[in-house]
């Protein structure tokens, strides 16, 4: 097994199942389903009878059992002697598409995560592990100390929003988020879809200070956020959707300052390592963003505050890699300059 461990193909599937009872009749949502989704793609008795390989009169006569059993009309003729769904039959494919939708996601996670543990049980190996974060200079540091044994991790950084959702939509295994001075049930969506409902745990990784990022010196004076409106001052901003971005938004709000009275607002960089480049080459005076990349850069440092980063992922999930990431980042955080430990992991 062992020889051939790299070649072996693991995929599962989750589809929607389940019925429906009406007094004693009991009828298969899958079965219903396809009823709906075949009448109104081709618009016929006669496309229902062939997405199912039945005759004309057995898909007829098995719409009429469902009707029986449902107590209402699905299907009726048109003019073109065609065949559409009723009212009844409509708002019935609604309700199931709606519910389909709001379960996609769920499956999505939940099948990624056994995908996982039965690649693990089949080869001894750990697949790939796909974590979307919001970028933090300790956490790129560590992902890249984890040893190969453990299992491969393919980060994409991006915006912590877009990472929340992301995994609430199915697509990664795991995100990195912050939501600034906020906790995920304090924060608007996607964050606060981050819940036991949900079936996803939040770990919280380690608290880390934010401030504002200044030339060496800070030749410009800036005490507060209120200077970053003077004249003469260039402030970097982090992009749309990221946490850091967000927190910056809300403290300007609570200050009753303008966005656009800040010179550079519109002027966004992905990295908090990248803000404090542009500052420490010149281009701008100052940027929110963590004390270490403040530090690597021989920048100044005007603290806002502390938040807590987070990593989000199925509670069904095992993965060495994620278990390695979660414990040598808060054991690192434990003894670097701008981090501190986090409390335990949410309930």
């Amino acid at each position: 097994m062992n020889g051939t461990a790299d070649k072996v193909s693991v995929a599962v599937a989750f589809r929607l199942g389940g019925t429906v009872q009406i007094c004693s009749n009991v009828l298969e949502v899958r079965d219903l389903m396809v009823v709906f989704e075949a009448i109104e793609r081709t618009g016929s008795i006669k496309g229902f009878a062939e997405t199912l390989g039945l005759s004309y009169r057995a898909a007829w006569a098995r719409l009429q059992a469902y009707e029986t059993a449902l107590g209402q009309p699905l299907v009726r003729k048109t003019r073109g002697q065609g065949s559409e769904l009723t009212e009844f039959g409509s708002a019935l494919a609604e309700a199931f598409a709606s519910a389909v939708s709001g379960l996609d996601a769920s499956l999505g996670r939940e099948t990624r995560a056994i995908e996982h543990r039965l690649r693990r049980l089949l080869t001894g190996r750990a697949g790939a592990l796909r974590l979307a974060a919001s970028h933090d200079p300790l956490l790129i540091e560590i992902l890249r100390e984890i040893p190969a044994e453990h299992g491969e991790i393919e980060l994409s950084v991006m915006g912590s929003s877009v990472a929340v959702k992301l995994l609430l939509d199915g697509g990664v295994d795991a995100a990195g988020f912050h939501c600034g001075a906020l906790t995920p049930e304090q924060a608007d969506v996607p964050f606060s879809g981050l819940d036991a409902s949900a079936g996803l745990v939040s770990h919280p990784l380690f608290e880390r200070e934010q401030g504002l990022l200044l030339a060496p010196g800070n030749p410009l004076g800036i005490r507060s956020l209120a200077d970053l409106t003077a004249e003469g001052v260039r402030y970097v901003n982090r992009q749309r959707g990221s946490g850091t971005r967000n927190w910056f938004d809300r403290m300007l709000a609570e200050a009753g300052l303008a966005p656009g009275a800040i010179q550079g607002y519109a002027v966004e960089e992905f990295t908090h390592q990248a803000v404090a480049a542009v500052i420490a080459c010149g281009a701008a005076d100052a940027g929110l963003g963590v004390r270490a990349a403040a530090d690597r850069l021989g920048l100044d440092f005007l603290s806002v505050g502390w938040e807590t980063y987070y990593l989000a992922a199925s509670r069904t999930l095992t993965a060495p890699a994620l278990e390695a990431l979660i414990a040598a980042v808060r054991a690192r955080a434990a003894g670097t300059p701008g981090y501190r430990s986090a409390g335990p992991d949410a309930p």
